[in-house]
């Protein structure tokens, strides 16, 4: 089948975005004088914002206090560090171009604040997709359809036209609740055996087979 708009997550789906909020987490945990956390733990915690990876990476039973103090110093350390380690996954810049060169209309759509959302976006992707939203007041955060919903309508493309591309179990529940079809890709923050018991029918692993996916073949 061929989309003529493509819905992009971020994390683990155009970047890989790990090391700098692994880095983040572990400063605010450092400065409240507990536990670090390990990367891999991390990446389990990513896909519903980032209030929801500090209140899962700090200890059980930890006071809301210091969890708000936690999260006030990972966000002022990931304000200002969100690009050191972060890296487009091999290939994806270039499929957006392609995907562009071909017609479909791409947007992402992020659980990051709007702010740093849009700075990625100017960075890495200003060239390349049309639309970013990042959370914000207005919009309820993903799973929730809000940012979706808002970059079809800024794309000017219905469901109808779109599928929705990510790389875990909030993506597709994302897409669920938005009423698109959805494309997993297995490169991301979840394993591929995991992702295949999320019941979806489309996984894909890599940008070429996910071009074919959008696009349809030829």
């Amino acid at each position: 089948m061929r989309y003529e708009a493509a819905i992009f997550d971020l994390d683990g789906t155009l970047l890989n975005t790990l090391g700098d909020l692994a880095d983040a987490v572990n400063y605010g945990l450092s400065r409240a004088g507990l536990p670090l956390r390990r990367e891999d733990e991390v990446m389990a915690f990513l896909g519903n914002g980032i209030r929801r990876l500090v209140e899962c990476a700090v200890p059980e039973g930890t006071p809301l206090s210091v969890t708000d103090r936690v999260f006030d110093d990972f966000r002022d350390r990931y304000s200002k560090h969100y690009l050191d380690r972060t890296v487009a996954y091999p290939g994806m810049p270039e499929l957006l171009g392609r995907l562009r060169a071909r017609g479909v209309k791409a947007a992402m759509v992020t659980n990051k604040t709007n702010p740093v959302a849009q700075e990625i976006y100017r960075a890495l992707f200003a060239d390349v997709l049309p639309v970013a939203i990042g959370e914000q007041p207005r919009y309820a955060k993903k799973p929730a359809p809000d940012m979706v919903e808002a970059a079809l309508a800024q794309l000017g493309c219905s469901k109808a036209q779109a599928v929705y591309i990510g790389d875990s179990e909030v993506d597709l529940q994302t897409a669920r609740n938005s009423g698109l079809p959805c494309i997993l890709v297995d490169w991301g923050f979840r394993s591929r055996a995991f992702l295949e018991t999320l019941g979806n029918d489309v996984i894909v692993s890599s940008p070429e087979a996910l071009e074919t996916a959008i696009c349809g073949e030829g």
